[in-house]
């Protein structure tokens, strides 16, 4: 998977699509990714324990591949690439191809 936590990425397509915010989390087994603001739902929590029940709204996660990396120097969204630099494997961005 190309995009890790806490990377700034844009919505391509979906609901929430053009906004722009953090991914908080990634699940590699089935690709989906956690983005902040995103994809909110609405669940009705249950009485219980003197904690009365109330309607909560949660983000959930959505498929990887409907979000791409804003690339940090053009702010535009942008495919990524690998390269090898001293012996390591690097991500760059293809819009300016300067290492994220």
């Amino acid at each position: 998977m190309k995009v890790r936590t806490w990377d700034n990425v844009k919505v391509i397509s979906w609901k929430d699509k053009g906004k722009t915010w953090k991914i908080l989390k990634v699940s590699k087994e089935d690709w989906r990714v956690l983005v902040e603001g995103v994809n909110i739902a609405t669940k009705h929590v249950k009485w219980y324990a003197n904690v009365p029940g109330q309607i909560v709204k949660i983000e959930r996660s959505i498929d990887s591949s409907n979000v791409m990396l804003v690339c940090p120097e053009t702010k535009k969204p942008t495919r990524i690439g690998f390269r090898i630099e001293n012996g390591k494997k690097v991500r760059y961005s293809k819009e300016s191809w300067k290492n994220i």
